[in-house]
């Protein structure tokens, strides 16, 4: 998505806004010959920083430690999702457990 794009749907944040976003590296689109091109990610991080900044009145040098935290909890649930897969995994058949096998 373009910037202009984004911006018009991010509605209230000013150009040079969601640029300091990116030189704070808060969001990383790619860099392409027309410019900045923000993937999926990019649209929902920019979403995300701009509700803690005017929906949840985060303050601006609070957001670096906020958004860290966040990719924490976000890093997390992976995490424990690949656990959770994987015991279900252990328990459906491919376990070490599995009797089926010895004669």
């Amino acid at each position: 998505m373009r910037m202009e794009l984004l911006l018009a749907e991010l509605g209230d944040v000013a150009p040079g806004e969601l640029a300091a976003w990116v030189e704070r590296g808060w969001v990383r689109p790619e860099t392409g010959e027309a410019g900045w091109e923000f993937l999926a990610i990019d649209v929902a991080r920019a979403r995300l920083i701009r509700d803690l900044r005017r929906r949840m009145e985060v303050a601006e040098d609070m957001l670096p430690l906020v958004l860290s935290l966040l990719d924490q909890v976000y890093t997390l649930r992976a995490q424990l999702r690949e656990v959770l897969a994987g015991q279900a995994g252990a328990r459906s058949g491919g376990g070490a457990d599995d009797r089926s096998s010895m004669s």
